[in-house]
């Protein structure tokens, strides 16, 4: 066996072919929505949002996926944690993926910040005892602790987002998805999930990205891609794919 198969790459995540579309409803008034009820049809248009996109990225990489608004990026996203399906083609991935795509999605209103770790934590893939042994470290990150057995209900927007973020980024994962989730807390807290994200990147992690903070993605990424219009515009160094979309 060649040494060059013994280093070879192995994907974590390959999108072959993957195509998504939605239906847009067009009933802008109540007397548009009666019309098309009664005439059986709907007013709305399709929007496709991934056109046979094509995409491998190797365990260990740190992508960013760059597009403008309405591009894809959040769509591709969603459908590499499993959140939604494809119409068409094939989303594989290697490994736990867990994504900081809707943080606080799983979170109780009613249920304290104790109970919506254990929570958030188990729907993000975690065990009883991978919760219990890391329960300190995410309320020591998320630096609300003594609030952590008040109702969620009572945080501010800002407690909220700390603790969720605190408990997505400690779930043991080999994929690792964000979208646009860095606004989170004052300077010194991004800066504490930055260097989070760096210790991902050191272990090993797989990385993907999508931001339009330009600085992180500089920071944390050695590749990025550009979607336009649901197509893969362009694939290639994170200088070079700001370029490209900033040319768009």
């Amino acid at each position: 066996m060649s040494d060059s198969t013994l280093t070879a790459p192995r994907p974590s995540i390959i999108v072959d072919d993957v195509r998504k579309t939605f239906l847009l409803n067009h009933a802008h008034s109540f007397k548009d929505t009666v019309v098309s009820w009664i005439r059986r049809r709907k007013i709305a248009t399709p929007f496709h949002a991934l056109r046979g996109l094509d995409l491998v990225i190797n365990e260990g990489e740190s992508v960013a996926i760059l597009g403008y608004n309405g591009s894809g990026k959040s769509t591709l996203l969603k459908l590499l944690s499993g959140v939604m399906k494809p119409d068409a083609g094939e989303v594989l991935t290697r490994g736990r993926v867990a994504g900081l795509i809707e943080v606080g999605a799983g979170f109780h209103p009613e249920l304290s910040g104790r109970e919506n770790v254990f929570l958030n934590a188990a729907i993000l893939g975690m065990q009883q005892k991978e919760i219990e042994a890391r329960y300190d470290e995410i309320v020591a990150f998320s630096e609300i602790e003594e609030f952590i057995d008040q109702e969620v209900k009572h945080y501010s927007s800002g407690m909220f987002m700390r603790l969720a973020f605190s408990v997505a980024i400690h779930v043991d994962v080999d994929v690792l998805l964000v979208d646009e989730i860095l606004s989170v807390g004052d300077a010194p807290f991004r800066a504490k999930c930055r260097a989070k994200f760096d210790e991902l990147i050191s272990a090993g992690k797989t990385l993907v990205i999508v931001s339009h903070d330009m600085e992180m993605v500089r920071e944390l990424c050695t590749r990025a891609v550009v979607i336009r219009k649901g197509e893969l515009a362009f694939d290639g160094a994170v200088e070079d794919a700001i370029a490209a979309m900033n040319a768009a």
